[in-house]
């Protein structure tokens, strides 16, 4: 209240002196009449609310069938060498489209060198993986089947085991139809994109608040949305994922504790090869970000509270501590949409002729670029 008064010009602020500043000030205070609208109408014109359904992908055209081939796909282990590690394996849909680790475990047990990001709304992301080095949903799917660190597979292999299936076969030759070989590792990619961009969650009360719902934020959250916005937190975290629209470096201010934000990952710096670009990393979207701890690239936080506190210190400058933080928190829970129920398939039975399992590393020139 006392910010809103200050910020009046000063015939105003005389004028309450008078007895007319407060009838003025009931109308602007948070929660009542035009402050509300203005609140929801500010916010409706930093974020957007997620549909329910997915939007058309560049070059890829979605059919169900083609869906339903990259919904096997996504849960199908024999897409990695060792035939135990899928694609719902770090990116569980049960669990937020996370995996509850703070980096994935893959192939050997090895651990990866970041956390993993949720597949729910990324199809929205500017780009894929923390530092953006895939433009898309199918080029980032191409990538963990060949991380020695994750899948440690190749495309030929990945193609042979596919091609081993007579159900996958024929799936393929549907979903990609007219195709002299529908059996590739790129249509692979495609089908487990077109899969990916139906993992939605709309319906957040966030959602349901900036399209008119006055009642869908509580009295608290609202407050923390209020401190989003003014504290400068939506100048990164902004659009339809509260996040992933681009690049920013960790430790505007200052920079995190080492544990927090490691020394030898610069982020956007290893695709860029860009001085300024060193810990430089795609802000992570937000949306459903109370259910998908650990935070940050190195999954070193598991408090979101804790998580907004080193927010303030290294992105804004400044301490959010006691409610501040609290009220931040509170609002960030109300990004938290409705959960896609998935049904775990049954996947179709591998052949004689399928390719058996391997456990030992295959050499790094040979399964691709780690994490």
């Amino acid at each position: 209240m006392k910010l809103l008064f200050l910020a009046l010009p000063s015939v105003y602020r005389l004028a309450a002196f008078v007895g007319v500043g407060i009838v003025l000030g009931a109308v602007l205070a948070p929660g009542t009449g035009l402050a509300q609208k203005t609140m929801q109408q500010e916010a409706a014109a930093i974020f957007r609310p997620i549909p329910e359904n997915p939007p058309k992908l560049p070059g890829n055209i979605v059919t169900p069938v083609k869906v339903e081939l990259g919904r096997l796909l996504y849960f199908d282990p024999r897409l990695s060498a060792s035939q135990l590690i899928s694609c719902q394996t770090c990116h569980n849909v049960g669990l937020g489209g996370a995996d509850l680790q703070e980096t994935s475990i893959g192939h050997g047990w090895q651990k990866g060198p970041r956390n993993a990001p949720t597949t729910f709304n990324s199809v929205f992301n500017v780009a894929q993986f923390w530092d953006g080095r895939a433009k898309d949903l199918a080029e980032q799917s191409k990538g963990p089947v060949q991380a020695a660190v994750e899948m440690n597979n190749t495309p030929d292999r990945v193609v042979a085991t596919l091609a081993s299936i007579p159900q996958y076969v024929d799936l393929f030759a549907k979903a990609f139809p007219g195709q002299r070989n529908p059996v590739s590792f790129e249509n692979m990619a495609q089908a487990i994109e077109a899969f990916e961009a139906t993992l939605l969650t709309p319906g957040a009360p966030l959602d349901a608040f900036i399209t008119g719902d006055e009642s869908a934020l509580t009295p608290t959250q609202q407050e923390g949305l209020r401190l989003f916005i003014d504290s400068g937190c939506s100048d990164c975290h902004y659009g339809i994922n509260l996040g992933g629209m681009g690049y920013y470096p960790f430790g505007v201010a200052e920079a995190p504790s080492e544990d927090v934000r490691p020394t030898d990952d610069t982020g956007r710096f290893v695709v860029t090869n860009t001085a300024s670009d060193k810990y430089v990393f795609k802000s992570p979207i937000l949306r459903n970000v109370a259910i998908t701890q650990p935070y940050f690239h190195s999954g070193k936080v598991w408090r979101l509270r804790d998580a907004v506190q080193i927010m303030g210190s290294s992105q804004l400058g400044f301490e959010l501590e006691g409610k501040d933080a609290d009220i931040i928190t509170e609002f960030l829970k109300a990004l938290t949409g409705k959960q896609p129920e998935v049904a775990h398939p049954i996947l179709p039975p591998s052949t004689e002729s399928t390719p058996k399992p391997m456990t030992q590393l295959l050499p790094e020139k040979e399964s691709g670029k780690k994490g």
